[in-house]
């Protein structure tokens, strides 16, 4: 690309990182969204792309690409965030008045089909916490109290996977310990309550725990003592699937939905619990609120003598 271009694109990832906050994964992907139209615009135009050739772009330029991605097996989810990334470039480079790029806005995104969270029941999401569920495994008794300590954060705290592993020693919440802070997207910081349960699982993984763990580190860890990851996490449950004859669409992040659904089906304010998930906007959060009415009505037409033909 051109230098100017190179100059922009530079100033843009680090007013992500910096100015906007964004998580290193999503400027990582933006980088890499935008670098992939770059190439094609480059392959298109038969010229390396500059600042002038965005402010020529028209709609079929972009909507070329689109099909491109498209033909490549890329869904619409990765298509909406790929053009989210352009459009956020262009708006950039009006800001610094460096020039307009109308057709990113001019482009009407892919239709996505909204898929509705699917919790757990609340007996299945409360055995998983259980770490004597397991105790027939060739497994370290500490693994066995970590794996649920873990669980028990998602799904008693409506934590994501990466809040919960980034928790460290001198922020664990332990017995006597009502709230824990974490630090969710974009960075930003929020206390949530923990239940006596989750508190007693996380005590009995650090009594048990074999390792010192520094103030600073996450107090979650692997089997060699590094920090526990992800990958790990979804495999525990992934022995639990098999053990409980739970779906393939248990997972850890699973929990996060039960703990919205299970707070909404007792009555939960949805203003509430938009600000337990740490979500940016109620609309994410009112996802739940149609998984509540699906299985109403689902008990609805089970049961109710009309709703049978």
């Amino acid at each position: 690309m051109h230098a100017d271009l190179r100059e922009a694109f530079a100033e843009w990832l680090a007013h992500l990182a910096s100015g906007r906050r964004l998580s290193p994964k999503t400027v990582i992907a933006y980088e890499r969204d935008v670098r992939q139209f770059l190439s094609f615009l480059g392959r298109q135009k038969n010229e390396s792309p500059s600042l002038a050739s965005l402010e020529n772009l028209k709609p079929a330029d972009l909507r070329a690409f689109l099909a491109e991605r498209r033909q490549a097996d890329v869904g619409s989810r990765s298509l909406m965030r790929q053009l989210a990334g352009l459009r956020s470039f262009a708006k950039y480079l009006e800001r610094t008045e460096r020039g307009e790029a109308a057709a990113f806005t001019a482009v009407r995104g892919p239709r996505v089909n909204r898929t509705l969270p699917k919790p757990m029941s609340a007996p299945a999401a409360r055995a998983v916490t259980d770490a004597d569920l397991r105790a027939s495994e060739d497994r370290p008794q500490w693994v066995l109290a970590r794996d649920a300590a873990v669980f028990a954060l998602l799904y008693g705290c409506g934590l994501r996977i990466s809040e919960a592993l980034a928790i460290t020693r001198q922020d664990a919440p332990i017995e006597g310990t009502d709230s824990v802070t974490v630090i969710g997207k974009g960075n930003k910081m929020r206390s949530v309550p923990v239940l006596a349960e989750v508190s007693a699982a996380i005590t009995e993984y650090l009594a048990l725990c074999p390792f010192t763990l520094a103030p600073d580190e996450p107090m979650f860890r692997g089997q060699k003592g590094g920090p526990l990851s992800a990958r790990v996490v979804q495999l525990a449950m992934q022995s639990l699937r098999g053990a409980l004859g739970l779906p393939s669409s248990a997972t850890p992040h699973a929990l996060r939905h039960s703990f919205a659904t299970h707070l909404l089906s007792r009555g939960g304010d949805l203003r509430a619990i938009q600000e337990l998930l740490g979500h940016a906007s109620l609309s994410t959060t009112q996802g739940y609120t149609k998984v509540d009415a699906s299985r109403l009505m689902a008990a609805y037409d089970a049961a109710h003598p009309r709703a049978r033909p």
